[in-house]
């Protein structure tokens, strides 16, 4: 779950830059970046263009905490699908089915070498998933869940985005940044029917974050990432424009936005080159189909290895 940013406008309390705080709480870069995303390390807005930094409040709340850093890196624990089958105690295959189902959803993704998408789960989602919905990791997939799973698309990328813009609303209580971040899943001709004015057009395309970090090694898999940032499914695209309406609609409510030449520059592309990133999906509809089908079947043994292993580390 996104834990809300604290936004502190001419911060006066000491703080440090990200590299600082990563190597303070004893975090590779890549578990600092997560750290960030899920809002398992606070941070704050500070200085000349509200920089996001971490207090030092936050950094001693974390060294100070029992069991650190490993209580905190266990939270940051990502895996695999091999790895993530093995902590469940199922097959590659059934994991990867309930992946596709939408079962739980991506933290983070890369574009390998062959041009295909390899997503990374948190290991404390999957242990979660698999305590709170033991029958389906035995025996034959209910009838109603088989059926969802069947009909429905590959919905790792939909979860992935819906967890990703979860992260950012956590981080802005501005009403047009909010709208901005809805509208950065959307494409230019989405967009452009979404909010039809162009000065708002403008200025909401401006202020949209990225929603990965840019990686100067991944133009050739521009057109892969593409895909995963951008909702392609009509009821997806829908859902993101009557948010985006909303939103609109509050922020007129607060401010206009400003003239043309007082829009900030254009902001790089929801689209921008990167190899990997970062992200909770809305997975009711399938867990409510499980729920209906499966009453009785019996809990499977858990893998002692990798279950256990998380469980020391939490």
């Amino acid at each position: 779950m996104a834990v809300r940013q604290c936004e502190v406008r001419g911060a006066t309390e000491e703080s440090v830059a990200f590299g600082r705080a990563a190597r303070e709480l004893e975090l590779k870069p890549r578990e600092f970046e997560l750290a960030v995303q899920l809002g398992a390390v606070r941070t704050v807005a500070s200085g000349p263009g509200r920089r996001r930094r971490v207090s030092r409040a936050e950094i001693e709340r974390h060294r100070s905490a029992d069991g650190f850093p490993e209580g905190l890196r266990s939270r940051l624990w990502v895996v695999g699908t091999a790895e993530g089958a093995e902590l469940m105690g199922i097959s590659p295959a059934r994991f990867g089915r309930l992946a596709r189902g939408g079962c739980f959803a991506p933290v983070r993704f890369y574009v390998n070498r062959y041009r295909a998408v390899v997503w990374h789960y948190l290991a404390a989602d999957l242990v979660d998933f698999a305590d709170r919905n033991p029958e389906l990791l035995t025996g034959r997939t209910p009838s109603l869940l088989r059926t969802a799973l069947e009909e429905r698309e590959d919905r790792r990328g939909r979860s992935w985005r819906a967890r990703r813009l979860d992260q950012l609303l956590a981080q802005t209580d501005d009403p047009w940044e909010r709208a901005a971040v809805t509208a950065s899943v959307l494409s230019p001709e989405d967009l452009a029917a979404g909010v039809p004015d162009p000065n708002e057009r403008a200025y909401v395309t401006g202020l949209r974050p990225a929603l990965v970090p840019a990686r100067s090694d991944a133009m050739a898999a521009h057109e892969v990432i593409e895909s995963v940032l951008l909702a392609e499914d009509p009821d997806e695209i829908e859902w993101h424009r009557h948010r985006l309406t909303v939103a609109l609609a509050q922020a007129r409510a607060v401010r206009p936005a400003p003239a043309p030449d007082a829009a900030p520059g254009p902001m790089p592309s929801p689209a921008a080159p990167v190899t990997g990133t970062e992200v909770h999906a809305d997975t009711e509809a399938v867990a409510g189909a499980a729920a209906e089908a499966a009453t009785t079947l019996a809990a499977p043994a858990r893998p002692r290895g990798l279950w256990d292993r998380l469980r020391r580390r939490t």
